[in-house]
């Protein structure tokens, strides 16, 4: 076995993925302790130095795992993943890259390759990506129509109103981007009632003509109807893994049976003879 084979075979053990596990978990606690002012006055020096024998252990498995596979490496979108986060921590974060120091956090991110878990969750996101990009632009439209009805009916201003109520129709409704934060803040349905739709209620008693429909479709239809595809995404991730799996473990036991086969074969050769 060569030494790329064997560099190879020790990275795919589980006891080393559970050590990166764990690295990855008390690096993410050290970064949380540099945000601490009590804590960087009392263990700075010590915490900079842990954080820094992390980041060597994730380069280290880097370089490792460039060595192993070559440029095969590059060809797994986890590996691409892994190699980003950790060269982000590697850029000098001085002068203008200062703001590099604060993506550091990107690491605990590398849990998500690790854990097998995980990476069928994510898998299962990317996967409901297209139908996810249809739902997203049917909810557009109906927020641009939605949006662009409320400027006309609540935002043109009223002569029934008072100082204060013209400047809460103006602060929602007064433009096109008033009225589709607004809208967008009814669909989650954060003091839309009592903080937004009654107060223009008073002015307009019949404007639950519009926000109560504008709620059934936008939150609990188009909105479930993304919660379904990322739910059937993921169920069709989980499916292919274990179809995978129960490949493989039919493959192997395939294998094993022409072996003892092919001994059986030999050894009745042998009598025969």
């Amino acid at each position: 076995m060569t030494l790329r084979a064997r560099t190879a075979a020790f990275l795919d053990r589980p006891i080393v993925g559970s050590v990166i596990l764990g690295v990855i978990l008390f690096n993410a606690v050290i970064l949380g302790l540099e945000t601490s002012k009590t804590a960087m006055a009392s263990f700075g020096p010590l915490i900079l130095m842990l954080d820094r024998i992390c980041l060597a252990i994730f380069t280290i498995e880097i370089l490792l795992k460039l060595f192993a596979h070559g440029g095969k490496f590059f060809r797994n979108g986890w590996n691409l993943f892994d190699f980003v986060v950790v060269g982000i921590s590697l850029i000098p974060a001085t002068g203008p890259l200062s703001v590099l120091r604060a993506l550091r956090i990107l690491r605990v991110l590398r849990v998500i390759s690790v854990a097998p878990s995980l990476r069928r969750v994510v898998e299962g996101l990317v996967n409901a990506l297209p139908g996810m990009a249809s739902v997203f632009l049917m909810m557009a439209i109906l927020f641009y129509i939605g949006a662009v009805v409320a400027t006309k009916l609540f935002g043109g201003g009223c002569v029934a109103c008072d100082a204060t109520q013209a400047a809460e129709m103006d602060q929602w409704f007064g433009t096109l981007g008033r009225s589709l934060y607004t809208l967008f803040q009814i669909m989650t349905l954060e003091s839309w009632s009592m903080g937004i739709v009654r107060p223009v209620m008073e002015v307009y008693p019949y404007a639950w003509m519009f926000f109560v429909p504008f709620i059934l479709v936008t939150t609990f239809a188009v909105v479930n109807l993304l919660v379904g595809l990322i739910v059937n995404s993921m169920q069709d991730a989980h499916a292919e893994e274990g179809n995978a799996a129960t490949d493989a473990y039919r493959d192997e036991v395939l294998a094993k049976l022409v072996a003892i086969e092919a001994r059986l074969d030999a050894q009745s050769r042998k009598e025969d003879a």
